[in-house]
């Protein structure tokens, strides 16, 4: 079974191309930290396609905090002096979004300006 589940946050806005067989793509990469060294990130590539891969172009921004599940890839290519290259990458089949808003960007709750005396139970308007 190839089964990976990331929680990471976006390193910049994902990209968005059309493969040669008409297909969309998107490219993004996640910093995953790790949980027993602190400071300490793996930055690794994600590619998303179809509806998810629109999905990502359209709501995910740098610094995102997401979840992404989908199963690992290594691809082989040779370079031009004839040397093998391999790329591992994560294939996304879901994205999901980790957190919320940024806080600077929620209206923060105030109580109301004016204030009900409520010692006459009377006189309250309901």
């Amino acid at each position: 079974m190839n089964k990976v589940m990331l929680l990471g946050r976006l390193t910049k806005d994902p990209e968005i191309r059309i493969t040669e067989n008409g297909r969309v793509l998107a490219t993004f990469t996640l910093a995953v930290n790790r949980k027993y060294e602190k400071d300490v990130a793996d930055f690794l590539p994600i590619i998303t396609f179809g509806k998810t891969a629109e999905f990502t172009e359209k709501w995910l921004k740098k610094g995102m905090q997401i979840i992404v599940v989908g199963r690992i890839q290594v691809r082989k290519w040779e370079t031009k002096e004839g040397e093998n290259r391999y790329s591992t990458e994560i294939i996304a089949e879901e994205v999901e979004f980790a957190d919320s808003k940024k806080q600077e960007d929620k209206e923060e709750w105030k109580p109301a300006d004016k204030q009900i005396d409520i010692s006459d139970e009377s006189e309250l308007p309901f």
